[in-house]
Order: structure tokens, then C-alpha cells, then sequence
């Protein structure tokens, strides 16, 4: 899904609502023709004929399908010049869709792991998040995350190696494969985390049931939930949620295509926002989802319903929940930024 050759006039413009996106992984938007052209800059051969063959690839059935071929195709991701690539090239189409401001997750054990350092990965995102503003107009922050399929102690190593480069990581984050790898695993390693300043933030309730939200709220201390897609299912977390203002980045292209719901139009967003949680639509992994945060909000307006105010909630939300507090003039930017939400025009489109 794109919007630039599809999407009528007026669906681009719903689309292009000023937003930020907090539930990003920057591997996540490698596209096949770019996985090709650092295939080739990298001397690596992909087993895929051409783009076409590659793209078609990216039908699969379930999670674990979905994260053996993401984790495959980041071969071609070695030096700090093909981590810049792939920053800036999400970057500049987040642009064409709204985005003012980004909050971009990254795996670095998934690098190290395949010989990969720590600083080629970060300083190689850094080139393309410092000048971001300048080329794009979108201001950035970078998370790292844990995987939680790994053990405990390579998470811990992890953070460990990133301690020189904490001046350009604002936070950590948990993602990969939920069900079994509970965020009671990863508490000690937290605890450091926030011990050196760091935000919290992890994946919880998208595959796993609401026991999963409650350990990332009460063992990890997150600040930000990312999916909560289940929450409902258990109205005292729904209370907790809500009287705790903690935000949910919801991803429901991401939910359709790994089969967490069947269709689009089953998806509990409205019910979520309706039950007063602070929500935000987010891409995911929009390579691979079939559109980036632009195309979601087309997206949802067109299967839930959603009318203009609230696209424009949800686009306002996603700023409330950001992390652009860390200073007078981030919370003034966040104010500049609603403001805009709040005067944006949907022209003449019904809804």
C-alpha cells in the first residue's frame, strides 16, 4: 500500500495529518529495491531473482515466519553507509505521509550477532537522524531494543555496548517473538537501563494475553506500551491504563498481516478509544505490512470508520505520548506540533 500512485487527492490529505510515529523498526522499512542495491554494493547474493520475486516473499503466514525473513534480509545491512541508507530512506518517505517526528527502534543484537559492532549500526542511523530536520522537517529520537527471544544476558551485554553511544540513544525497548519470553526476564536489565537515564518502553499484549502488559508496567516500569493490542480483555488493566495515562502504539496494518486479527474492520481500535486509552496508530514494520503510517490512517478511516476528529485525536495523541519532554524547548516543540495537528484542514472531504 502507497499513497503517492493510489490514493485519491482527499484520502492523501486525511492521511498527511501531521503525526509522530512511536512504533517503528528501522529494519523494518528495508525495501526490496534498496535490499538489492546494498546486496550489490556488499558483494551478497540474495536468494531471489529480482524485486518483484523478493517483494512477493514478503506474503507470509504468521510472526515466526514474518521474523525469519526480516532477520535474513538485514545481510545486506554491514556498514554505518547502509545503515544511513536505510534511516534515511524511511525518513524521507515518513515525510510524504506527515510525519513531523520519529521515535526509531533498532535491533543491535540481530547485528552483532551476524559480526555487526554496536557503533557501525548507531553511528550509521545517527548521519541520517541528525540531519533529518534539515532534509525532511522530521526531528527523531532512537531507541535500542532487547530481543526477547534472547537470554537475559546478552541483553545486559548489550546495553553494556552501547554505554559510549547513550548520548544518541534515548531509550530501550523489547521486541521479536512474545509468547514464552516474558518481561520478567528482562527486569534486572531494565533496572540498569533506567539506572542510566534511559526511557522504557516495550512490545507487550500483541500475541501475548494481558499478563504480558501488567509485567511491562509493574516489573519493567515502561512508560509507553507498544501494541497492547489485548488490553480490553481485561477491564482492570484497561482501568490502570487509563488512570496512569500510559499510551498504547497501536499497529493494525501489522496486526492484519501477522494474523493477530482476521480483517481490519474487526480491529478493537475504536473500542480502545472509547474506552478512554490513550492510543496512537503507528507502522510497525511497513516494508513489510503493506504501508507506512500515512497509509494506516487511510487505512483505519476506511475500514473503522474513523471520522476527521478522530484522525485528528489519534494524530494528537501520538505527540501527548512522545518523548519530547526532556527539556523547555522539546515540550515547546510538542506544543508547536499539536498546534499544528489542531489547525490542520481536511478541506472539503466528508467524514
Amino acid at each position: 500500500m502507497s499513497l503517492a500512485p493510489h490514493a485519491a487527492p482527499h484520502l492523501e490529505r486525511l492521511a498527511r495529518i501531521p503525526k509522530a510515529e512511536l512504533h517503528l523498526h528501522i529494519e523494518g522499512t528495508l525495501e526490496p529495491e534498496l535490499a538489492f542495491e546494498l546486496a550489490a554494493r556488499n558483494g551478497i547474493t540474495l536468494p531471489y531473482a529480482d524485486t518483484e520475486a523478493l517483494r512477493k516473499a514478503y506474503l507470509f503466514a504468521d510472526l515466526q515466519s514474518f521474523l525469519d525473513l526480516y532477520y535474513s534480509l538485514m545481510a545486506v545491512l554491514i556498514t554505518e553507509d547502509d545503515f544511513e541508507a536505510l534511516a534515511d530512506a524511511y525518513l524521507a518517505r515518513a515525510a510524504e505521509q506527515g510525519v513531523r517526528h520519529a521515535e526509531i527502534f533498532f535491533d543491535p543484537q540481530a547485528h552483532s550477532a551476524r559480526g555487526v559492532a554496536m557503533g557501525t549500526v548507531v553511528e550509521g542511523l545517527s548521519r541520517a537522524l541528525e540531519r533529518s530536520e534539515e532534509r525532511h522537517g522530521v526531528s527523531t529520537k532512537l531507541i535500542m531494543c532487547f530481543l526477547r527471544d534472547q537470554s537475559a544476558e546478552s541483553a545486559m551485554e548489550t546495553l553494556e555496548a552501547a554505554e559510549p553511544y547513550l548520548d544518541k540513544i534515548v531509550g530501550v525497548g523489547l521486541d521479536s517473538a512474545e509468547v514464552g519470553n516474558p518481561a520478567s526476564k528482562f527486569r534486572e536489565v531494565y533496572e540498569a537501563a533506567g539506572a542510566l537515564g534511559l526511557r522504557k518502553v516495550a512490545h507487550a499484549g500483541e500475541e501475548g494475553d494481558p499478563s504480558y502488559v501488567w509485567e511491562a508496567l509493574d516489573l519493567l516500569g515502561v512508560e509507553r506500551v507498544d501494541h497492547g493490542l489485548r488490553s480490553l480483555e481485561d477491564p482492570e488493566l484497561v482501568a490502570r491504563l487509563v488512570r496512569d495515562r500510559i499510551p498504547l502504539t497501536l499497529c493494525p496494518l501489522s496486526n492484519v498481516r501477522l494474523r493477530a486479527i482476521d480483517v481490519l474492520e474487526q480491529h478493537p481500535l475504536v473500542k480502545m478509544m472509547d474506552a478512554g486509552l490513550l492510543c496512537t496508530v503507528n507502522s510497525d514494520d511497513p516494508a513489510y505490512f503493506g504501508g507506512y503510517v500515512g497509509d494506516t490512517f487511510h487505512a483505519v478511516h476506511e475500514a473503522l470508520g474513523l471520522d476527521h476528529e478522530r484522525l485528528r485525536e489519534l494524530a494528537r495523541n501520538s505527540f501527548v505520548a512522545s518523548f519530547l519532554d526532556g527539556s523547555d524547548e522539546e515540550e515547546a516543540r510538542r506544543a508547536r506540533y499539536i498546534a499544528e495537528v489542531d489547525a490542520y484542514e481536511f478541506d472539503d472531504i466528508s467524514g
